[in-house]
């Protein structure tokens, strides 16, 4: 409908050839009446005119744009934007939602910010949480490092009621729960001939355009169309698609629910008399997935936890910090137990294991691995009664000021790259039928912003702005979560005890945080819709000549009335 609306413009299409040639046969007076140089400097012969300022281009030309050609637009839609939008494909999905993953596209259309913030932070975590768990000296350590990073894109939980999370890690039973997740959770989204097929393709057309822009004629590179511009502007959606591909993210909703929910069905948890499967015991797990949240509140605040595509990585990481940090505390009491050669069943002896090879002591023999359930929980209780823990984590903020900082880089160093290139371009007519003219590089000075630069320099802007308000947003939720009235579920019951006044402060620091993540989460999932679309129709216009009229080349929008239309 859009490129139909178009064509129909043609038929009050203005031809700007004819508009200079009648301005300098004196149709218009003659004088100085607007005609300029190039330089923009008004001329009294308006036969040696090779532009016009926005009053006279308005009154010669009128304000409607240079014909529709569809020839043209065919030409560069499909070799310079098709590509990239094909491209889109090659990205990440997983939910079972089909909204959800339309989403997803849109989030990663409309704020590139965010999606290399996101892959940013996957990186991050997968480095940060080998450094963590590499002081750790316990079976299953290399294990438990492998099956959190697998499930960044799921909404982990850990719970250690009923020594559930104790168990896991200590008694030697579990050994095969964290083996087989592993081999559930390796199935691949990674490179496949359809890959490597569109990545070459928008290679190719990329390298074509900076060819062209070195071979062509200068009054061609500079056109209306501005494939150059283009390219750049979305040059940044190479990086992501590569960078997920790399990291094979377990984004499948089913496979992923599926994998843990069998792995659950094999774990056991220590008694009083011995280990028994924990499904004998209780439906609670001590890893498992939020995917349905019992409490209203939060199935509302944290959905976006529950999407597994990888952009909303930025959603999960706070809580995926928090639950690592639990197991990998577990991990370092008992590891340090495992040095001092304690057994979790004080009236067993150390039974030492010899590595054949080194003859040093390499791994935990089972004997010293089981106890009751009392034992176990002593054994994973840290003596020194351990540092509290941080809301946020450790090493958070600089894992999310580098993300932050190679997310801005990879946006403004592509989009800004188009933004300059249309911006820092003369305000010339542009279009191609009537580049007749002899124009001298060294006076091509005159720039501004105008419609193209505008459109590039708004979508950018709104990337940036939806990034930081679905962060804070993330931010919020993680404190609306750990807050103590949150996790207060007998509070309505306690408030007899209370004072108003403690009931009403602890109530206004939970609700308004929560309403305001709420509310910039889906507000920022309007402005990321709009904004991918606004791209989108951007270049379309920008292929369609809709941005060739007097408004656009005499960019007005940064110059006011004094721009000049440059031919």
């Amino acid at each position: 409908m859009l490129v139909l609306s178009l064509s129909v413009t043609r038929l009050n299409a203005t031809n700007f050839g004819q508009c200079l040639a009648r301005v300098q046969n004196g149709d218009f007076g003659t004088g100085k009446i607007g005609a300029t140089d190039n330089h923009g400097n008004v001329l009294e012969d308006v036969a040696q005119a090779t532009g016009l300022t926005y009053g006279l281009c308005i009154k010669a030309c009128g304000p409607g744009q240079q014909p529709f050609e569809w020839l043209v637009f065919s030409q560069q839609f499909s070799s310079w934007l098709l590509p990239w939008l094909a491209l889109i494909s090659q990205l990440p999905f997983g939910p079972k939602d089909r909204l959800d993953n339309l989403e997803s596209v849109l989030l990663t259309v409309g704020s590139p910010m965010l999606a290399a913030y996101s892959l940013a932070l996957t990186v991050l975590n997968g480095r940060w949480i080998a450094r963590r768990f590499s002081k750790h000296n316990y079976p299953n350590v290399r294990n438990a490092v492998r099956v959190l990073s697998s499930l960044q894109q799921a909404p982990l939980r850990v719970t250690n009621e009923n020594a559930l999370l104790a168990s896991l890690i200590v008694l030697p039973h579990n050994s095969e729960w964290w083996r087989e997740l592993i081999e559930w959770l390796a199935y691949p989204h990674t490179w496949s001939i359809s890959a490597v097929s569109s990545i070459a393709w928008v290679v190719t057309a990329y390298i074509f355009t900076v060819i062209d822009s070195f071979m062509g004629d200068l009054t061609q590179t500079i056109n209306a169309h501005g494939q150059g511009s283009v390219g750049s502007l979305w040059l940044w959606l190479l990086p992501i698609v590569i960078g997920w591909l790399q990291l094979s993210p377990k984004c499948d909703e089913a496979r992923v629910r599926s994998a843990v929910e069998r792995a659950n069905k094999i774990a056991y948890a220590a008694t009083d008399i011995h280990p028994v499967l924990v499904q004998e015991l209780t439906e609670q797990r001590a890893i498992y997935l939020g995917f349905s949240e019992e409490d209203e509140d939060d199935d509302v605040l944290r959905r976006d936890e529950r999407v597994t595509a990888p952009i909303y990585n930025y959603a999960r990481f706070l809580p995926w910090v928090q639950a690592v940090e639990e197991v990998s505390g577990i991990f370092k009491v008992v590891s340090d137990h495992y040095h001092l050669h304690r057994s979790v069943d004080s009236g067993i002896e150390w039974v030492a294991m010899t590595d054949r090879g080194s003859g040093h002591c390499s791994k935990v023999h089972e004997r010293n691995r089981v106890g009751n359930v009392s034992q176990v929980v002593g054994y994973c209780l840290d003596p020194g009664g351990g540092a509290t823990r941080s809301r946020w984590g450790p090493d958070t903020f600089s894992r999310i000021a580098i993300a932050s900082a190679l997310a801005f880089l990879l946006q403004w160093g592509t989009v800004g790259a188009a933004f300059l290139s249309v911006y820092l371009t003369p305000t010339t007519g542009e279009q191609v039928s009537t580049l007749f003219w002899t124009v001298n590089t060294d006076e091509l000075n005159i720039a501004g912003l105008g419609c193209r630069s505008a459109s590039y320099l708004l979508y950018g802007v709104l990337s940036t702005i939806i990034w930081s308000m679905l962060v804070t947003s993330s931010f919020l939720t993680h404190y609306v979560s750990t807050s103590h009235f949150h996790r207060d579920k007998h509070l309505r019951q306690s408030k007899r005890n209370r004072s108003c006044l403690q009931i009403f402060s602890s109530s206004y620091w939970y609700s308004a945080p929560r309403h305001l993540a709420i509310v910039l989460r889906r507000l920022a999932k309007v402005l990321a819709t709009f904004n991918a679309i606004w791209i989108v129709v951007t270049c379309v216009f920008q292929f369609a000549n809709f941005f060739d009229r007097c408004y656009c080349n005499s960019s007005v929008f940064g110059r006011r009335k004094v721009g000049v239309q440059r031919y």
